[in-house]
């Protein structure tokens, strides 16, 4: 029985098989090149359909990740920097500290990488098929003071609180009035051991009372941020923390 390729496409497309559809006629065609077996054709026809789903994936996480640039872990330069060890970082690139719900605070002055390092870890995250989002602090406070009445504002939000990974940057630039620091500590506390942050800040932690006002808010948000946390100082002095567990298996950064 003579089965035309078109009547093959038209099944495949029904199916939502739309990849392989369009790419049939080639796999055919290297298949009777290379003498594939009934198994080895379905493998391809399978193996072809799931890597371009996959690269339909990561588009579309990337998409919904909003990076205001791309910057990978492998451009980022650690002579410039003496608080990572090329071991540590490649901890951070395993993201076995992401699995377990641990958090990250990159401290340090304007140009020191804290954006660049968030980034290379979010788009590692997303290509080992995590939901990362990415969002400035000025951006997420104008989300949760807005997210009632705005649909956008409540688009992003539930994404957010849907993410595996949060990177929230520039934390504490600015000061924040009561509401806003209410509305701040919900969200932390609804992602509190749901999900990993990861915060960019030139201020240290012990620094961001005077920025909150709120001294009851700011101890409830750093309880639940520093809990299960490791914090980089990429200004090359570190920030000790007592009772806390750590991402590295080389203490060099708390030591």
């Amino acid at each position: 029985m003579s089965i035309s390729i078109e009547k093959l496409e038209d099944d495949l497309k029904q199916l939502r098989l739309v990849e392989t559809a369009g790419e049939l006629a080639n796999i055919l065609r290297n298949a009777e090149k290379e003498s594939l077996t009934y198994r080895e054709l379905i493998l391809k026809i399978t193996s072809y359909e799931l890597g371009k789903r996959d690269e339909r994936n990561i588009a579309k996480r990337l998409k919904w990740a909003k990076f205001p640039y791309m910057k990978t872990l492998s451009d980022f330069d650690l002579t410039k920097q003496e608080s990572l060890t090329k071991r540590q970082l490649k901890e951070l690139e395993e993201l076995s500290w992401l699995e377990q719900m641990f958090n990250i605070v990159l401290l340090g002055p304007p140009g020191a990488g804290k954006t660049h390092l968030a980034i290379g870890i979010g788009l590692e995250a997303i290509q080992k098929g995590f939901q990362v989002i990415f969002i400035s602090m000025g951006e997420l406070v104008n989300m949760l003071k807005t997210e009632e009445y705005v649909r956008s504002s409540q688009v992003q939000l539930n994404r957010i609180r849907k993410s595996d990974l949060l990177i929230i940057d520039d934390l504490m630039y600015m000061a924040m009035d009561q509401r806003e620091a209410n509305l701040l500590f919900h969200l932390i506390n609804h992602l509190y051991e749901r999900s990993s942050i990861i915060l960019t800040s030139n201020k240290s932690p012990e620094q961001w009372v005077e920025l909150i006002g709120d001294e009851g808010i700011t101890t409830a948000i750093l309880d639940r941020l520093l809990h299960r946390v490791e914090v980089i100082n990429l200004n090359n002095d570190s920030y000790r923390m007592k009772h806390r567990e750590s991402i590295f298996t080389d203490k060099s950064v708390q030591s």
